[in-house]
């Protein structure tokens, strides 16, 4: 079956070729949309289904046999970043200020060689429903498909992604049971204070001060109240205040925002606690007034155990044992695959492309994905399903 897909390999990186070169952002997948659509129409899905969560595709396709009613959903997400590629390749993004630097565009052809070939052979007993998914950068384009009906109107009793892992060489598969993805949460601190001239710092309430005091003391939360043997972090990534052509000018306010990233739901709600008690008893110390704005924008991705050992099994299969990392370290980027697993069983895999040492890291300017690898991630998908609803 792999070698079958491989012969495929040259058409395959065609088409993420195709997917780099015309990048789209979070719900402006049309162009992206529509090449899906055309290739599940030639590749004979059973149904085609636009506009799931505004520009998600879903496809079906039934198996030689349906009797078991078994279903299984296969997800790829399609959008790209709002950054200037750097890259010199003939495919690279005809788009100024969007780029595929995460690699999207190679989940997406992963997932349209899968059914090509789910098409073709139907070697299973049940229904697989491909799940193209718009919106994963910040977007929550996961949870638009969900509210949108995902599961009520194509059920699935697993659901399976996988994300390419510049750190693992090229074909090795990634995956662990429970936490792999943290959780992701934006932080906004408004701080409000009295300006003045700078000469006469005396005679004001400084913004600045206690927005770097306040820097300082998140720092504390995680290495004074999270367990060691837990995992959470608190960056304070952007400082907004006074002008940088007015030396002598003390702002009456500064904003800082920063996010936090947690694995557990309970460090979680006391990362927030300590954080809005820290931020008002800092300010007020200082004289000034500071409020915390805490939104969760990611839940953690969990995958569930049983999936997870399952989607293990069925890699060892596809690429020999030596290839498979069963306990993979968690990252702390986020995901928002987490939605669907928040409602459904699943797991969520990593596919080894490598580049690391070279800098070909995810979110980078100069960042392409490795097509060698596309085959790869196209089995997965295909044993996935067939193993997930095996013929009698």
């Amino acid at each position: 079956m792999l070698q079958a897909i491989g012969a495929w390999q040259r058409e395959l990186a065609s088409i993420r070729q195709a997917l780099h070169a015309n990048p789209e952002l979070g719900f402006e997948e049309h162009f992206t949309s529509e090449l899906v659509c055309r290739q599940l129409q030639r590749a004979g899905v059973d149904e085609i289904h636009r506009n799931i969560g505004r520009t998600g595709v879903v496809g079906v396709i039934r198996g030689r046999q349906t009797r078991s009613s078994r279903t299984v959903g296969l997800r790829a997400d399609m959008d790209a970043l709002p950054m200037q590629e750097d890259g010199e390749h003939a495919h690279r993004s005809r788009k100024a200020g969007v780029m595929h630097g995460c690699g999207h565009d190679g989940h997406v052809t992963m997932l349209v060689g899968a059914a090509r070939y789910l098409a073709a052979s139907r070697d299973f007993d049940g229904t697989v429903h491909l799940i193209f998914q718009p919106g994963e950068e910040g977007h929550g384009g996961a949870k638009a498909m969900i509210d949108d009906g995902l599961f009520e109107r194509f059920p699935c009793d697993a659901v399976y992604a996988m994300h390419n892992w510049p750190a693992l060489p090229p074909g090795t598969i990634g995956v662990r049971p429970g936490p792999i993805m943290a959780a992701a949460d934006r932080v906004t601190i408004a701080i409000e204070g009295r300006g003045g001239h700078g000469a006469h710092p005396y005679l004001t309430v400084d913004p600045v001060l206690v927005a770097a005091h306040i820097v300082t003391a998140a720092q504390s939360i995680v290495s004074r109240n999270v367990s060691p043997i837990d995992s959470a972090v608190v960056s304070l990534c952007s400082i907004q205040a006074g002008h940088p052509g007015a030396m002598s000018v003390i702002p009456h306010e500064a904003k800082l925002v920063g996010t936090v990233r947690t694995f557990r739901e309970s460090t979680q709600a006391m990362v927030e606690q300590r954080l809005r008690a820290l931020v008002e008893s800092v300010a007020a110390g200082f004289g000034a007034k500071a409020s915390l704005v805490y939104e969760r924008v990611y839940p953690a991705t969990i995958n569930s155990t049983r999936e997870a050992l399952f989607g293990a099994a069925v890699a060892d299969e596809l690429v020999g044992a030596a290839n498979v990392v069963r306990d993979l370290d968690p990252s702390m980027g986020a995901e928002d695959f987490s939605f669907m697993l928040r409602v459904r069983p699943g797991a969520y895999f990593r596919l080894g492309q490598g580049g690391a040492a070279e800098g070909c890291l995810l979110h980078s300017s100069r960042y392409d994905f490795n097509d060698a690898v596309l085959p790869v991630g196209a089995a997965l998908f295909v044993r996935l399903a067939e193993q997930s609803m095996p013929l009698a």
